[in-house]
């Protein structure tokens, strides 16, 4: 019986000094629940009371090719060596800005930043600049961060489709009600009801940001007609059209989601799977619209082009690009698809997938879900039951069932093996328990 004993001991003494006894709101499961990682190897992850998973969660995607990968890490040591932060550039910065270039046909010009978050806000504020127009669209289900203008989310949970569109509701606490003014949102996969929008309202709006594979959101994927018809009515409409990849870069393909639609973006962000790890994310686009950036635009941060960071992502985007990891990742994600998929289909256990073999959302429904609003179809409440029993299992998944399964290169078939083994377990306790509850 996998104990929490030393976590929840370090809980009590961590909220103490830290707010829910953690640095992020989403690390906090529970005051009995929240663990708290020891270390990391391949596809693995062990926590203070030497429990060990199967990992996938993979801290949300950034662990592309493994934990404590031996490639990655060496070159990070190199960077040390460098001297870390000058607040001046070194000449790696062209060197990884220049293959991002290179594996993304969009990024003509580059800027680094420290997070996904960071990468974002400069997104929308170069897209303000070039626009003129401070209004944005974002999807429902999209998310892009914690920063005030994209903290507004549509309620979908308590919504009824007799009642009109879902309420927009705020991010908890702090967020201004002024950022509302800018925020718009419609479903994915509806281009109708993004031209009526931009039909009333493009003279205030400049730009539409989306992540093609909502990264958390199940991996609910915009259909590719939708992207052709997204970037036309961009154009349209004067409109910057930035393409969100700060889980999908580098992740579902080189070229990461644009290259799987074949669509350019006006700007587009990365983080997650670019330094395997460490911190780092950027900002790209077109050589027009990045241009911006400058006289006109500011952007900065003391910490950006960190050498330990470029370092790392200098060698975790070498790997991606001259290797075969992504096709290996790819394939593990399509055994284990069908490997969960075996397991439920024996039980008749509704259920489907979306998303990309390498970052896959599993539903438990009989049609995927084709934007936020079909998901409330979907048993989610199947899913977090079966959640806390994965882990008592030994596999890590994300306790909110919009989060999808994050592979990476380090997943072996002894990971496979295992975790379909847990999986049928798990499945059959959580029937059990439903059953005893009903």
């Amino acid at each position: 019986m996998r104990s929490l004993k030393r976590s929840n001991q370090h809980f009590k003494k961590a909220s103490t000094k830290l707010p829910l006894g953690v640095s992020s709101n989403f690390r906090y499961w529970g005051d009995d629940k929240t663990i708290y990682a020891k270390r990391g190897r391949g596809g693995r992850i062990w926590d203070i009371d030497d429990n060990e998973y199967i990992d996938y969660r993979l801290a949300y995607g950034p662990v592309i090719l493994g934990y404590a990968d031996p490639r990655v890490d060496a070159a990070a040591r190199e960077g040390i060596e460098v001297g870390g932060v000058f607040a001046l550039s070194t000449e790696l910065e062209y060197t990884v800005a220049e293959r991002i270039c290179r594996m993304v046909p969009s990024a003509e010009k580059v800027r680094f930043s420290n997070s996904g978050t960071e990468a974002v806000m400069a997104a929308l504020r170069v897209a303000r600049a070039h626009t003129g127009k401070d209004g944005h669209i974002v999807l429902e289900g999209g998310y892009h961060g914690v920063f005030s203008e994209v903290m507004w989310y549509s309620e979908v949970e308590d919504w009824d489709p007799k009642d009109g569109d879902p309420e927009v509701l705020p991010y908890g606490d702090g967020v201004p009600k002024v950022t509302k003014r800018m925020f718009h949102t419609v479903p994915l996969n509806d281009v109708n009801a993004i031209e009526d929008l931009l039909r009333e309202h493009h003279d205030i709006i400049g730009s539409i940001l989306i992540e093609p594979i909502m990264g958390n959101c199940c991996g609910i994927a915009a259909d590719m007609q939708y992207m052709q018809d997204l970037r036309y009515l961009c154009d349209r409409y004067n409109v910057l059209l930035i393409i969100d990849e700060v889980k999908t870069g580098f992740r579902v393909a080189k070229g990461g989601a644009q290259e799987l639609y074949e669509v350019r973006a006006d700007l587009c962000t990365f983080a997650k799977a670019l330094g395997n790890g460490y911190p780092i994310a950027a900002v790209a686009g077109s050589d027009e619209v990045m241009s911006w950036i400058g006289d006109d635009v500011v952007h900065g941060g003391t910490f950006t082009g960190h050498s330990v960071s470029l370092a790392a992502a200098n060698k975790t985007l070498e790997i991606l690009d001259e290797t075969d990891a992504l096709k290996v990742i790819e394939h593990y994600g399509i055994q284990l698809r069908e490997g969960l998929s075996h397991i439920l289909g024996e039980r008749d256990i509704p259920h489907s997938f979306a998303g990309h073999p390498a970052m896959l959302g599993l539903f438990f429904a009989d049609e995927t879900p084709t934007d936020y609003r079909s998901w409330v179809d979907s048993d989610y409440e199947f899913y977090d039951a079966l959640a806390p029993v994965l882990h008592d299992q030994g596999v890590l998944v994300e306790l909110d069932s919009r989060e999808p399964w994050f592979m990476c290169e380090a997943h072996s078939r002894d990971c496979l093996d295992e975790t379909l083994n847990a999986f049928e377990r798990a499945v059959d306790v959580t029937l059990q328990k439903l059953s005893n509850a009903a």
